[in-house]
This record gives structure tokens, C-alpha cells and sequence, in this order.
């Protein structure tokens, strides 16, 4: 599966990756209603929505040799990506080699995980640092399905966190997610579920490292489902997340970090979600394998 991202950025050239770019291929796109620019972001095999808003594309575990070639000719073709949105792919690590020397250099690539140590004798990790070498910018981590842990132990939320502050040691941007499910949404914890996923990482991260982060809601009862939050629903949780980070980190951090949504973001219903003040990219799953991830990138107001 892939996710994309996008945000808002002004890119120039259209031509393939090379080894030495930083590019993530992450299709995200992010909105900025402050000064960075909107992300989307598009998981699992298909993009995800605006990443604070760049829209960022998350293909997951998706995705032959030949699907992804075939998928790559449509966005090289796509034309333009609007100034004001970054865009990046999140590609399985079998196909970011792919991704980093054939895909349009204005899309970013990201990974959709990374290790909790450097090199070494570490059987199937990849570290961030490997990533870094290759090219690739951006890193996805604390996915609900990785939370959820795939029928086996997930990741708690202070793996996440030192995950996340290696990562961004080691040179990577980080989409970092958090939502709630649907039982927590009924009993009115979404909240502080939010919080309690966020506070490792506010107790880990300086406000410098905050610069690299971007935080991803998505509400797990909305991932997969077709179900989504109306955009005053995804605008009140945005705010709220904002003001969690304003109160227990800073208010020019919570100004700046850009929020984004990932909850079944679509070109249906992602002009009005990024219309909200507070969400500013997507991430973007079901869509990203799409060319309709296009249609969510030139929504970006």
C-alpha cells in the first residue's frame, strides 16, 4: 500500500528522482492556512488526503512491479501539481527504488515505517538512517493498523514517539498519527485518546524538532470504511489538537505544525474538508492508487 501527501509548495521540475534526492514518495498533500504549506498524505495502496495539507499518498502493502510502473506513467502525465501544495507517496519499501528513479521529482517519497535502532544486527528492520541514505524524505509512523499491531502486539505510543525522534535525528520528516475508534468516538474520548498518543512525543521532542513533524488525524473508524467525518466534525477535532499542542508544547509550535486529515479522504468530499481552517493537508489511503488522488491535490484552496 502507498500513501500520498501533499502540501503547499512550490515545485518547478518534473523530471525522475535521483539516488542523491530527498524526495519522500509519500503522496501527501497539506494545506497551510499558516505559512507552511498544505500536505496530502495517502495510505495503504491508495493516497491519503492534504498533510497540514500536502496531499500524501499511502499505497500500503499494494502493488505489483507492473501496477506501480503503470501507476507512476499516470502521475508523470497528471500535468501540473498547484504552487501551494507538497505532495508525497508512501511506498512499500520493495518499491521506493522504483519510486525514487522513475516518479516526477515534485513528488516526494516517504517510507511507511521505520526501525527503533540504528544499522546493525537487526533481521528485517530497515533503519532511518538506511532511508535517509537512499533518498527518501519523509516517514510514516504510528499508523493505526501498526498500532493495531496485525493480529500481533501493535506499537504503543511511546514506541512511536522514540521512533519518531530518531527518525528525525537521523534526517527524515515524520507524519506522525493519531485518531480515535469508533467505541471512543460514541463515548466522547477522542480527545483523550488524541492526547495520550501525543504526550510521548510532546515529552521526547524539543520545539526544534517539531518543525519536521506533521501530524496526521485519522480517525479509525473513518480508514477503510467509506465512512468519513463531515468537515465541521474533522474542523472541531483539528482545533482541539492544536490547542492540545499549544498548551503542552507552545503556541508558534501549534501555529505552525500543520494537522492533517486521514480519514477516507476522496475527490469527493476534500475541497470541503480543506476548506476548514484547521486542516491543512490529507492522508490519503483508498484514493492514492487512483488518479481521483488527483482530484483531492487541486482542491487544495
Amino acid at each position: 500500500t502507498q500513501h500520498h501527501l501533499v502540501t503547499k509548495h512550490t515545485h518547478t521540475t518534473h523530471t525522475p528522482h535521483t539516488h542523491t534526492h530527498t524526495h519522500t514518495k509519500n503522496l501527501r498533500i497539506e494545506h497551510t492556512k499558516h505559512d507552511s504549506p498544505r500536505r496530502f498524505i495517502e495510505g495503504i495502496a491508495r493516497p491519503r488526503g492534504r498533510e497540514d495539507l500536502p496531499p500524501r499518498r499511502e499505497w500500503k502493502a499494494n502493488g505489483t512491479l507492473a501496477s506501480v510502473r503503470a501507476l507512476i506513467a499516470e502521475f508523470n502525465a497528471a500535468g501540473p501539481i498547484p504552487a501551494n501544495a507538497e505532495v508525497v507517496i508512501g511506498a512499500p519499501f520493495i518499491h521506493i527504488p522504483e519510486c525514487l528513479s522513475t516518479l516526477r521529482s515534485d513528488i516526494e517519497i516517504a517510507a511507511q515505517n521505520c526501525s527503533l535502532t540504528g544499522m546493525g544486527a537487526y533481521t528485517g528492520e530497515t533503519c532511518a538512517s538506511q532511508l535517509r541514505d537512499m533518498g527518501v524524505t519523509w516517514v510514516i509512523l504510528g499508523h493505526s493498523e501498526r498500532r493495531e499491531g496485525f493480529g500481533m502486539a501493535g506499537e504503543d505510543s511511546e514506541l512511536v514517539a522514540k521512533k519518531t525522534k530518531l527518525a528525525i535525528d537521523e534526517g527524515l520528516k515524520v507524519m506522525f498519527c493519531i485518531g480515535e475508534k469508533k467505541e471512543e468516538r460514541e463515548n466522547g474520548t477522542t480527545m483523550d485518546v488524541c492526547a495520550s498518543q501525543m504526550k510521548p512525543l510532546a515529552d521526547i521532542l524539543s520545539k526544534e524538532d517539531w518543525a519536521k513533524v506533521s501530524i496526521a488525524y485519522e480517525p479509525v473508524w473513518a480508514i477503510g470504511t467509506g465512512l468519513t467525518a463531515t468537515p465541521e466534525m474533522a474542523q472541531d477535532t483539528h482545533s482541539s489538537i492544536r490547542q492540545w499542542v499549544s498548551d503542552n508544547v507552545g503556541a508558534d509550535v501549534a501555529a505552525a505544525v500543520r494537522i492533517q486529515y486521514g480519514g477516507s479522504m476522496n475527490g469527493a468530499n476534500a475541497a470541503g474538508l480543506l476548506a476548514m481552517a484547521d486542516i491543512d493537508g490529507g492522508l490519503i489511503g483508498g484514493s492514492s492508487l487512483k488518479m481521483d488522488f488527483f482530484t483531492c491535490i487541486n482542491s487544495v484552496p
